[in-house]
């Protein structure tokens, strides 16, 4: 990651009245290190407890998925979005189908039931994504009641993704033009009832801590973002919106059924650790408001595009007539044919913008595909956002902004 670069032959300013700088030290803190929530290296200098310089180092866990997609079809290269936030899986998937169907031109042709599913596949993703992020932070510092509250909803949530995918953690569940499979019998039921046992473990988390004195005052003022910074350096999704900033794409730029559903986009005001928090507690509100929605207004119909050049043809027609399998033969040997030309696009994802840009010359593969990852983004903040505070503050900071490696690295 390009940084503040650090020199640390020359000490930073010091307040006079604040008496004679003591000896500067150099401190690492990770790549191995249980509050740097994956493998980020912190390199800080303090003056006693108080960070003065701070550069995040990245790179420990770099796979180059960017480079491995120009060897893929584009349907190939579903399965490593799973890998990037790794805690939203679902959401991943979804945000790379829509760039890929972007390019295509379908994106506006997809079934509506296809797009509902997409939907609450989103919505449940930022539900489990919130609830890691919540109870990391506040086992963090020092609540490790509240991590069991959260991650007990967050093997609720992966039983629906099992039902759902077949899987639990890498769903790999979108398709170019549509969906693996329709809904299993009886899970829209579930999810019914997931969202009133949801509902009431935010009521009983809140209960916990956001009134407890030890995380207040751990959290509250302490990791200032202002707007104007966050804006600088890139910072999206809840750490943008925490520090006052209303900017969501589900309403700014609304894509799938976003525009017909009621849901409100959840904005801060003080920038802190601890808006940052109530931020993401009612964004899983709003989510579960979302969900509901779904459930009640989820229309019937076809889960994938009518189109055997995009979607793969059912099977007992691929083994009964010849025109399905030729259509099958070239979509599995050499990718949807896509035009050449570039796009971009990027889906309002848990921990923020979430963006593909695909470079196509025709055929079946990309010739060029970058990820902007919003962890990447709002890790960068941290030369500007830690110096000032103590040691024991960064572990909270670092739970507040709720990054993962997998999109950081990529």
């Amino acid at each position: 990651m390009t940084t503040t670069s650090l020199d640390f032959a020359e000490p930073a300013a010091r307040d006079p009245a604040a008496g004679a700088p003591g000896e500067r030290m150099i401190v690492n803190m990770g790549p191995s290190h249980p509050s740097t929530h994956g493998v980020l290296r912190l390199v800080i200098e303090l003056d006693g407890e108080i960070v003065t310089k701070a550069e995040p180092e990245i790179g420990y866990l770099h796979r180059g998925d960017e480079k491995i997609a120009e060897n893929m079809t584009w349907t190939q290269f579903i399965p490593y979005t799973d890998r990037l936030d790794y805690i939203a899986p679902l959401a991943n998937n979804v945000a790379y189908a829509l760039a890929v169907e972007k390019l295509l031109g379908v994106q506006e042709l997809l079934p509506r039931r296809c797009r509902y599913i997409r939907v609450m596949c989103c919505e449940l993703a930022r539900i489990s994504s919130h609830l890691l992020g919540v109870g990391c932070l506040a086992m963090d510092v020092g609540a490790m009641t509240v991590f069991l509250y959260t991650f007990t909803e967050r093997e609720r949530i992966y039983n629906l993704c099992e039902a759902l995918t077949g899987a639990r953690f890498t769903t790999t569940y979108t398709r170019i033009g549509g969906l693996a499979r329709d809904l299993p019998d009886g899970w829209l039921a579930q999810v019914a009832d997931f969202i009133p046992r949801c509902w009431k473990t935010l009521d009983e988390i809140e209960k916990l801590i956001s009134r407890n004195r030890i995380f207040v005052d751990r959290t509250k003022d302490i990791g200032v973002l202002k707007p104007e910074v966050a804006s600088d350096f890139g910072v999206t999704g809840p750490n943008l919106r925490a520090s006052g900033v209303d900017f969501d794409l589900r309403r700014k730029h609304p894509y799938l059924v976003y525009p017909e559903l009621d849901f409100e986009v959840v904005v801060g005001s003080r920038g802190d650790c601890y808006d940052r928090y109530l931020v993401r507690i009612e964004e899983m509100r709003q989510s579960l408001r979302i969900l509901k929605q779904c459930v009640a207004d989820m229309p019937d119909g076809p889960v994938n595009l009518d189109d055997p050049k995009i979607v793969l043809p059912r099977k007992e027609k691929v083994l009964t007539k010849m025109e399905e399998l030729i259509h099958q033969f070239l979509l599995v040997t050499q990718g949807v044919n896509a035009p050449a030309g570039e796009i971009y696009f990027e889906a309002e994802n848990p921990k923020g913008q979430l963006g593909f840009y695909l470079n196509s010359r025709g055929g079946g593969t990309p010739h060029r595909l970058k990820i902007r990852g919003p962890s990447f983004a709002n890790l960068s903040v941290l030369p500007a956002l830690l110096p000032g505070h103590m040691v024991s503050d960064i572990p909270a900071i670092l739970g507040s902004l709720d990054f993962v490696m997998g999109e950081c690295d990529r």
